[in-house]
Parts: structure tokens; sequence; C-alpha cells
């Protein structure tokens, strides 16, 4: 790799620095390809995305960022997990630990705070951003259906008492 290519790398690792939610940091060492590949499958339908890169470009790449404090994982075999979604990549690191021994998450940084694993751990059993944005809506159309209930309840009672009134009269 020359030196153009060493600086391009170092930008796109900058780039991905700064505008992730969340940066995990993990050992694999000792996974296959095809667990590679899996994990990377699995990210792209997160919404995240696997990067594996040096360590020592990554570190300049760190200089200055917000989240400079992952340096300290960056030694051995390391492999990035990012999303822009705060959560999402936390998420897929976590689920493909579980399955992966070899995968060994180290830390992150969600934004200027840095992760140790249990604040990893911490952030992947958080709500994703979806799943926050699918509450809300359900939380903003509750009232609408409560008083679309509250609406329609006295005509269905009313509806209940004369068909009472009918089946005891029939009988």
């Amino acid at each position: 790799m020359d030196r153009a290519q060493k600086e391009q790398l170092v930008d796109e690792l900058g780039q991905i620095f700064e505008s992730s939610g969340v940066v995990v940091v993990a050992h694999y060492a000792g996974l296959t390809v095809a667990n590679m590949q899996d994990l990377r499958a699995r990210a792209a339908e997160a919404g995240s995305a696997v990067r594996v890169a040096k360590n020592r470009l990554a570190k300049i790449a760190l200089d200055g960022k917000s989240c400079e404090s992952i340096s300290e994982y960056l030694t051995g075999m390391t492999v990035l997990t990012y999303s822009e979604d705060p959560v999402a990549a936390a998420k897929v690191a976590e689920d493909f630990a579980k399955e992966h021994d070899k995968f060994v998450i180290l830390g992150g940084a969600m934004g200027e705070n840095a992760l140790d694993r249990a604040g990893v751990t911490a952030v992947s059993k958080m709500p994703s951003r979806d799943e926050l944005i699918a509450t809300i809506a359900g939380m903003l159309g509750a009232p609408a259906s409560n008083i679309a209930g509250a609406i329609g309840a006295p005509a269905s009672n009313i509806a209940s008492i004369l068909s009472t009134v009918e089946d005891k009269a029939a009988a």
C-alpha cells in the first residue's frame, strides 16, 4: 500500500469516526472468511457496516476526533463495526459475539463517550431508532383511538342493552 492509498484510508476512517453514532472494536482472530461474510451481511441488514483496518492507520484517523479514547483498543487483529444509528452496530456485534466465541468485543465509542465491554452490552439492549419511532408513533395514535372508542361506546352500549331487552322479551 503506497502513501496515497494510506492517506485515503485514513481520510475514510476519519469520516467513519466522525459520522458514526456508535463504533464497536473487537478482535476477530480465528474467524473464518465465511464468518466474516456472515458478520458483514448481518451488519448490512441492520444498517451498519464492518471494516477491518490497520491499527496504526486507525489511530492516525482517530487523532483529534471525539472518540479518540478507543485507540487503546486498537491492538492485535481488530475489526470495527459502526453505524449512524447509535444502537445498530452494538446489537449486531453482541449477537455475533454470542454465537462466535472467537469474536471478542473490546469496547467502543458512542459519540464522545467511551464504552467498555459492559457499555457496549448496555447500548445493545437499548431500543433502536426505528423501535423508538414506532413506539412514539403508537403513543401519538393512542389518544385518537381512545377518543374514537369513547365516542362509539355509548352507541355500542345502547345496542347491547336493546339486544338484551329484545332477548328477554322474546323469552
